[in-house]
């Protein structure tokens, strides 16, 4: 039997989403054919089987997230297919264990256990009630099952069968149900500690030390609310495994600010947990308007709007996030593109107006380094960058998504205007790679591609800043002879993270671009 594991998809990606499965129990399958859609990071990616065979079991489901490295699959190398309704038969097996033992395949005797389709919520990931699922720091042999009263239960010996090959016999004893000690943080083979993006990130600003954090997902991964959790009982007594910590005093607290707590609905439960700085956990509960529930439904956050409000929420905790506003007249940039529209067009490209804003702001980056910068949280330290790439927001059916168009300072315009349509359509489809999403040093966001005349983007963290370009609309101005005229406007905002960017420093580099989109014979002249 081989297990299937989820591989490092990328270098920083540490867990990813079963977003469908293609194949069913049961069914044969060939070497490197598609198993399921796994999404990580925005990314999805098909993942293919290891080996040829029969996919005997599926060891997640569809909308759970899974550490790298944990097992999702069961495959039989020697196996073959499922007679028709065997799959039907291990289901009805596991809403009743005590009948059509008989009609299961052998392997799946052995490996099936009672399979509960109640779910449950455990901290962010949807998992089934009785799924089973292998604790970080146990051996192969021992399986856990997550059950809905939110207790731990270790099943003894499970695989390990005795001669005679019952299915519920095993020699470590007689399959007695013991409850299993809380588990503390999981690690992985290489010993880092299994913790989401954000929770690390959090962690580094609290300065709080991860292998002392007890994770409440999967595997015993942790998340943000544990992480928050942790700072908060730092001030008041750890209790439970992690009590061994060092004071409360060792985790550096923000300033507390004063604010106005939300109204709560009547009867609605309010958070009793704050995370440091009296910064609220969690929001008032949702409750329905009483007498409208059959005209609500409800879709699980999972997929690619799970991993937007990751980010979105990152952004908003971890930036002090500032905004400027100025316009520009693009007149003679409309002039330009049209004198040398023929021209792309006979170099096969499309040029559109987003190639010019991305080398007058890789021009302007230059020039104001503050805004090419990140924060570092772990060190306190300040990353100066030396290279320029652009993140593009591209909005796709599943959501939006920011390719990342690298070492723009070095490119052309009709090079650029390729990769950004390159970018964009492999977006659309679902076809971009994880590094492709990585590693802007700043974002821009072009709202005015579905007619908007203003917006306040959100900074893509961990980037020092974002640009938002909007529709170009006729307006009269007062030019430079006093004259009015009808000149071709467009509206730009600036969201930048004040602790790294002072305000002057952002308007004079609005102020740039503004003054290299006005001129593009200039902009066609700057090298960086």
């Amino acid at each position: 039997m081989r297990e299937v594991l989820l591989p490092e998809l990328a270098e920083s990606v540490v867990e990813g989403e079963i977003l469908k499965w293609l194949v069913a129990e049961g069914d044969p399958i060939a070497l490197e054919q598609p198993l399921c859609e796994v999404m990580t990071d925005k990314v999805t990616v098909e993942l293919p089987s290891p080996v040829a065979g029969v996919l005997s079991r599926r060891m997640a489901q569809e909308g759970e997230v899974i550490a790298v490295h944990a097992v999702i699959a069961l495959i039989d190398e020697g196996g073959t297919a499922a007679a028709p309704g065997a799959t039907q038969a291990i289901q009805a097996s596991a809403e009743n264990p005590g009948t059509g033992a008989a009609t299961l395949p052998p392997q799946a005797q052995e490996e099936r256990e009672q399979v509960g389709q109640e779910h449950m919520d455990t901290g962010g990931s949807i998992v089934e009630a009785g799924h089973l699922s292998r604790g970080a720091d146990d051996d192969s042999s021992s399986l856990f099952k997550a059950f809905a009263s939110d207790e731990q239960v270790r099943v003894q010996g499970l695989g390990e069968r005795s001669g005679s090959g019952a299915p519920g016999s095993s020699t470590a004893g007689t399959g007695t149900l013991t409850r299993a000690p809380a588990p503390g943080p999981a690690a992985r083979a290489d010993g880092r500690v299994l913790a989401v993006p954000a929770a690390r990130q959090l962690a580094r600003e609290l300065g709080v030390e991860l292998t002392q954090v007890q994770g409440s997902g999967p595997n015993g991964r942790i998340r943000v609310q544990d992480v928050m959790s942790y700072g908060q009982q730092g001030q008041g007594g750890q209790t439970g495994p992690a009590q061994q910590t060092a004071p409360a005093a060792a985790i550096p607290q923000p300033p507390v600010i004063p604010q106005t707590q939300p109204s709560v609905a009547p009867g609605a439960p309010a958070s009793g947990r704050a995370a440091p700085g009296g910064l609220p956990v969690a929001p008032v509960q949702y409750r329905t308007p009483r007498g409208y529930e059959a005209l609500e439904d409800r879709v699980p956050l999972r997929g690619m709007r799970r991993a937007i409000s990751a980010q979105m929420q990152a952004s908003h905790l971890y930036t002090v996030r500032t905004l400027t506003v100025d316009e520009v007249n693009l007149s003679r940039l409309v002039d330009f593109r049209a004198r040398v529209k023929d021209e792309a067009q006979a170099a096969g490209v499309k040029l559109s107006y987003l190639p010019f804003i991305f080398k007058a702001v890789a021009v302007a980056l230059r020039k104001f380094p503050s805004l090419n910068t990140s924060f570092d949280e772990a060190t306190q330290e300040i990353v100066q960058k030396r290279y320029y790439n652009i993140g593009m927001a591209v909005a796709t059916d599943a959501g939006l998504t920011v390719p990342v168009l690298r070492d723009v300072n070095h490119k052309s315009i009709f090079n650029l205007a390729r990769e950004v349509v390159d970018l964009a359509g492999r977006a659309q489809a679902g076809k971009l790679q994880a590094d492709e999403l990585a590693g802007s040093t700043f974002s821009v966001t072009n709202i005015g591609s579905i007619g908007a005349l203003f917006s306040f983007p959100i900074i893509n963290v961990p980037d020092a800043a974002i640009l938002g370009v909007h529709s170009i609309v006729k307006r009269p101005i007062v030019d430079e002879h006093d004259q009015i005229v009808v000149a071709h406007m467009m509206y730009l905002s600036l969201s930048f993270d004040h602790r790294l960017v002072d305000g002057a420093e952002a308007a004079r580099f609005c102020k740039e671009i503004i003054r290299l989109l006005e001129n593009p014979d200039r902009l066609m002249l700057e090298g960086v």
